[in-house]
């Protein structure tokens, strides 16, 4: 097991190289920032002046050397725009990305699991129907559209809650419904095709030949099986928490850190959209590799297969 681990971390660092490295490449060949940060009239020596500030005027694979030694001791950079230090910036945004991602997650979790559990075991029925269709509508309206959609309904026609901002609790209501919603709607028809999956293995069917109650065939067998595929998607769900509000960060005027990153790219502020990358890379490699571990630990065949590996 511990071999196993050691091998997933180092498969981790190298991913989180490569999503480096390929940031910070394209950000780079995607336009310069001096021509985004100074004003169109200044004059060529005051642009030239702040690419040689900023690092600029050298080869990429300078810039890349530099970096990169910077970073290892834990200076990512400061911003172009206030030359604060772009870690900063980041963390800053951070406590108001999870604000409403957070409560978001446990939307998909409490709503999404027992919506496709509850399908799987009404299979083919008008409430199966239902629920996967309401589950369609979910998983196909853009995320951007159903926020538009929320708006109109409940902040310009009911006038119930605010459209936009974050003063208080009740600003936080549309963003955090809106992402709720849309994954609750993919974790139900993952959850559900589990589900079924596993009623269809022939375990399933001896359990109840042998007159197994249903409710215990059910969680005593099937769930714990489901549960295999399901953790996946929840995996992936927990390393976006900090990504996956960027749309609607933006509809929303909500300060997290998707909105930080939609307006350091249109900035070219390389080293917040930098750090913002890194920190995406980390969470999710860190949600991949609580997923492997969790794979362990709910099927002990694959425990025993990484142990001989």
């Amino acid at each position: 097991m511990l071999g196993f681990v050691a091998s997933r971390v180092a498969r981790a660092a190298l991913t989180i190289c490569f999503v480096v490295t390929f940031a910070f490449v394209v950000l780079r060949l995607s336009g310069d920032p001096a021509m985004l940060i100074m004003s169109i009239d200044a004059p060529p020596e005051a642009i030239e002046a702040f690419r040689k500030a900023w690092g600029l005027d050298r080869p990429i694979w300078e810039q890349y050397i530099a970096y990169a030694a910077k970073a290892l001791s834990g200076d990512f950079g400061n911003s172009m725009r206030d030359g604060r230090p772009a870690i900063d910036l980041v963390l800053e945004r951070v406590p108001m990305t999870l604000a409403i991602t957070l409560p978001a997650f446990l939307i998909k979790i409490g709503l999404g699991i027992p919506a496709g559990i509850f399908a799987a075991l009404h299979r083919n029925s008008m409430l199966d129907r239902l629920t996967m269709t309401a589950s369609v509508a979910g998983f196909t309206v853009p995320s951007f559209v159903l926020a538009l959609l929320l708006v109109l309904v409940f902040s310009v026609q009911l006038g119930w809650l605010p459209s936009s901002g974050s003063e208080s609790w009740r600003h936080a209501i549309l963003p955090v419904v809106t992402l709720g919603v849309a994954g609750a709607a993919v974790l139900a028809r993952f959850t559900r095709s589990a589900m079924l999956e596993v009623l269809g293995q022939p375990y399933i069917r001896t359990a109840s030949a042998k007159g197994v109650p249903w409710r215990r065939v059910v969680s005593g067998h099937a769930l714990p099986n489901a549960a295999i595929p399901t953790v996946t998607i929840v995996g992936f769900m927990i390393g976006s928490l900090i990504a996956g509000a960027v749309v609607v960060e933006s509809v929303f005027a909500w300060p997290g850190v998707g909105r930080l990153l939609v307006a350091s790219v249109a900035n070219r502020d390389l080293a917040v959209v930098q750090a913002i990358l890194l920190a995406i890379a980390l969470s999710m490699v860190a949600a991949n590799l609580a997923v492997d571990i969790a794979y362990g630990w709910l099927d002990p065949r694959l425990r025993r297969g990484r142990a001989h590996a």
